[in-house]
């Protein structure tokens, strides 16, 4: 039994669609924002709770898949992909990336409420999903002497010398954006041709290490800005 409704969030770059979702799921008594792309999703993130995050992949920008990947590492948010782009192999790659269901166009809404009620009931009673953000729950502490990053909820992730200066960099402001070129000047500093790529590496490596360990990574890309660290530091 469902004893509460979720929250949701709305990524939908159509103007027109998003306005007739959030007023049907609204009416539906469903708490929820909406956005037009995955810039604007990170940044309403860290201000508004979400549950289950509606998600198209024809995004500008960032695409709608590289947000859910993110997302399901996270593992704390129920995911939806609404797509024109009706292929096995975007389904599939799709639910690869993390999501929970792939609808296409057009959804039917009284469908899409009935989705929205079953994965939320089943989050509710599966053990490997959190329900609500818990990135201000938990805790990290950064050892920069073992190099290992602490979470209060997965335990110890070893890290290498250069993602090691990478999250101490992002963790002396966390919810600050860093743009890739900041973190390079922080990270080598003495090396007068900067190279951003650098940084994605880095990221890339740190990322595909934390999945490895089932370890959730309050690091985030904000496409076009840079990244940010979300979690709650303690010093």
């Amino acid at each position: 039994m469902i004893v509460s409704k979720p929250n949701i969030a709305i990524v939908e770059d159509c103007a027109d669609l998003r306005e007739e979702l959030s007023f049907f799921l609204t009416q539906k008594g469903y708490n929820l924002w909406s956005v037009g792309s995955a810039e604007a999703f990170w940044k309403q993130l860290h201000l508004s709770p979400a549950d289950i995050v509606l998600i198209d992949i024809g995004l500008p920008g960032e695409n709608g898949f590289n947000v859910v990947e993110q997302l399901g590492q996270m593992q704390n948010f129920g995911l939806i992909i609404i797509s024109a782009r009706g292929s096995q192999e975007d389904n599939t790659r799709g639910l690869q990336s993390g999501a929970d269901l792939y609808l296409v166009k057009p959804v039917s809404f009284s469908h899409l409420v009935s989705s929205i009620d079953a994965l939320w009931h089943r989050m509710q009673n599966n053990k490997t999903h959190t329900v609500s953000r818990s990135d201000k729950a938990e805790r990290w502490v950064l050892n920069t002497q073992t190099r290992t990053l602490v979470s209060s909820a997965d335990g110890e992730l070893k890290l290498s010398q250069q993602e090691c200066n990478l999250v101490a960099a992002l963790c002396v402001s966390p919810q600050e954006v860093f743009s890739k070129e900041a973190l390079h000047t922080l990270l080598f500093q003495y090396e007068e041709d900067s190279d951003e790529h650098r940084i994605d590496v880095i990221l890339n490596r740190l990322r595909k290490k934390a999945r490895e360990k089932n370890f959730k990574l309050p690091i985030h890309s904000i496409f076009g800005k840079g990244v940010v660290f979300t979690g709650h530091v303690i010093n």
